[in-house]
């Protein structure tokens, strides 16, 4: 069974299959990388709960940045925010993301309750 969560004619939030969450893109309002990345991950914070999931269960992320140059400071944010020992795989690399204001961009996918 496939369940989806918030979904409209565009996208779903989230979407579980067998145990596992996926969760759509999730970006921040911000000046830096840093506030950005810290919004970012409270909304991913969220879907994840909702989802019946948590950072302890995430498997992977991938990382989009506007700019490789911002690496460091989402990793700061990033690092922090990671419960030690429960790392997903992950992925980062640069690209054009949606506004022209936008410094990163989070997807999470994470093991949850079925």
């Amino acid at each position: 069974m496939i369940e989806r969560i918030n979904t409209s004619q565009r996208m779903s939030k989230i979407v579980k299959h067998n145990g596992v969450a996926f969760l759509c893109g999730q970006v921040g309002e911000g000046a830096t990388v840093a506030e950005q990345t810290r919004e970012c991950l409270s909304r991913v914070d969220a879907l994840l709960d909702k989802a019946g999931s948590s950072r302890e269960q995430m498997l992977q992320a991938i990382i989009w940045l506007s700019d490789m140059a911002d690496f460091g400071e989402m990793n700061d944010v990033w690092d922090n925010w990671v419960p030690a020992g429960f790392a997903p795989a992950r992925a980062c690399g640069e690209a054009k993301l949606a506004r022209p204001d936008l410094k990163v961009e989070i997807i999470i996918t994470a093991a949850c309750s079925a």
